[in-house]
């Protein structure tokens, strides 16, 4: 017997190009959103590489892995790189942004995280648009783990390339990404001699292939179910209100910041304060003496299911994160996620207040979702 979702007519361009638009909708931007056909790693890179090249000078924010890695990129593009690493347990400032470039005039491009999911927190990009538009420098921006978490708008802060995906917090497929490209943007793109073309990381080639050819005639063959996975869960969020998918996320996070404390063992939020902290992921520093990743193992080994990690390198001994985005930014998950770190305490003879954990969070979910 054939399945249905295997049996599928050819996905048409214009198909495809409504699926663009109601991204751009999402976005609220006017800007040319392409859609990629790979994980958001694609376009991330693509962007770099179309609009930086030797004569670039980067301000590369780094404030955790994704960072560090846009920072290799341009390096390898021949741009020169201007690093500003901010600690991980807190967000860059306008101010710091401003003091880069007074100490170099010279930096025409800004390389920023919205919200780093790997280390729980989210950088004010409004304020830091408002200071790179003052500089005259283009603005990228990686909003792949904040979409659907908390607002993204390119056009009102000033983001040339804006990267999204959709595996997140808007709870869809992992397969298709998609990037806004503002007008400057394309111009950069186009005098960069070392622009990738005729490549599946070029930018240019769906730009000249596609958007100026009045989006009629596709590149190559699309990722046809991702793409329609796409479609559904743009669609989800359209019925269910963008305002009301951000709101479960912050509530997740208040639920997690407030009651992993409360269950005792030394647990503390990893991002100091409240609003640096990322709606789609909670990061939680365990106690001198306690390994974070023996701890989410045996966490795991109580639940399967619940979205716990340890810290990624230097961080796997002192980091945990609760994952609560998508389908998992509900109150379940974080109780779920309580109750798993209270085993898992419990099993090393750590003394733990579960049902005070619970009830603590739950008056922080509340709190957040007076309807809920």
């Amino acid at each position: 017997m054939t399945h249905p979702y295997l049996d599928l007519a050819p996905l048409s361009a214009a198909r495809f190009a409504s699926i663009e638009d109601r991204v751009a909708r999402l976005l609220a931007t006017e800007q040319d959103v392409v859609i990629m056909q790979g994980e958001a790693l694609l376009p991330l890179e693509g962007a770099i590489r179309a609009a930086a090249g030797p004569g670039t000078t980067a301000l590369n924010i780094v404030t955790g892995p994704y960072g560090q890695t846009f920072g290799d990129w341009l390096r390898d593009c021949g741009a020169t790189v201007v690093d500003l690493p901010v600690p991980f347990h807190t967000a860059v400032t306008a101010d710091q942004v401003r003091q880069a470039f007074a100490e170099h005039p010279e930096i025409d491009f800004v390389s920023l995280v919205h919200a780093e999911a790997a280390t729980g927190n989210t950088n004010p990009v409004p304020a830091i648009g408002e200071a790179v538009r003052e500089q005259g420098a283009l603005f990228y921006l990686d909003a792949v783990a904040s979409v659907g978490a908390e607002p993204v708008l390119p056009d009102a802060w000033g983001v040339d390339l804006c990267v999204i995906g959709a595996q997140k917090a808007m709870g869809g497929p992992a397969g298709v990404s998609a990037v806004s490209v503002s007008e400057r943007a394309w111009a950069r793109m186009a005098a960069n001699p070392r622009a990738p073309r005729r490549s599946y990381l070029s930018l240019l080639d769906w730009k000249e292939r596609w958007i100026d050819g009045g989006r009629t005639a596709l590149l190559h063959a699309p990722a046809q179910l991702e793409m329609l996975a796409l479609e559904a869960c743009v669609e989800r969020i359209e019925t269910a209100g963008l305002d009301a998918v951000t709101a479960v996320h912050r509530a997740a996070a208040a639920a997690t910041r407030a009651g992993a404390p409360a269950l005792g063992g030394g647990l503390t939020p990893y991002v100091h304060q409240d609003h640096e902290a990322a709606p789609v992921a909670t990061t939680l520093r365990t106690p001198a003496g306690t390994d974070a990743s023996d701890l989410v193992a045996r966490a795991l080994r109580a639940d399967p299911a619940v979205p716990l990690a340890a810290g990624g390198g230097a961080l796997a001994g002192e980091m945990i994160r609760v994952n609560h985005y998508g389908p998992d930014a509900a109150l379940g998950t974080v109780e779920a996620a309580l109750k798993a770190l209270g085993a898992a305490l419990a099993e090393t003879g750590t003394p733990t207040a579960p049902d005070a954990a619970l009830e603590t969070a739950r008056t922080a979910w509340h709190g957040r979702t007076p309807s809920a």
